[in-house]
């Protein structure tokens, strides 16, 4: 297991997990036996204490619909704020029936700002 300090870009990658994993409606133990592994070791990820394996890794990012770049490509995330950065990821998990009704919102919102 690899120290979150050790690997660029994966700084927020237990937070996410854990966020995401809510998001989806999954409890940790749910979560755990989807990808096969012990809910504390995963308790332990989302406490962001340490960086799994890329298996359990890849596995994560997938069930939990997480951005792949932002961890494996991280200049590309790293020009955007953490507030974009997180509204980006949100988007990715709102379900697809709700995003006109995100866009229409983000329109309203430019168009106040001109």
């Amino acid at each position: 297991m690899a120290k979150v300090e050790d690997c660029p870009g994966f700084e927020t990658f237990g937070k996410d997990v854990q966020m995401a994993r809510e998001a989806v409606g999954l409890s940790c133990r749910e979560l755990a036996e989807q990808i096969n592994i012990d809910p504390r070791y995963l308790e332990n990820i989302e406490l962001e204490e340490t960086i799994p394996s890329m298996p359990v890794v890849i596995q994560l990012i997938k069930i939990c619909k997480l951005p792949f770049a932002r961890y494996f490509n991280p200049e590309t995330i790293g020009k955007m704020s953490d507030e974009r950065q997180r509204v980006s990821h949100k988007l990715q998990l709102c379900p697809e029936k709700y995003l006109p009704i995100v866009e229409v919102t983000i329109d309203g919102a430019i168009k106040l700002e001109e």
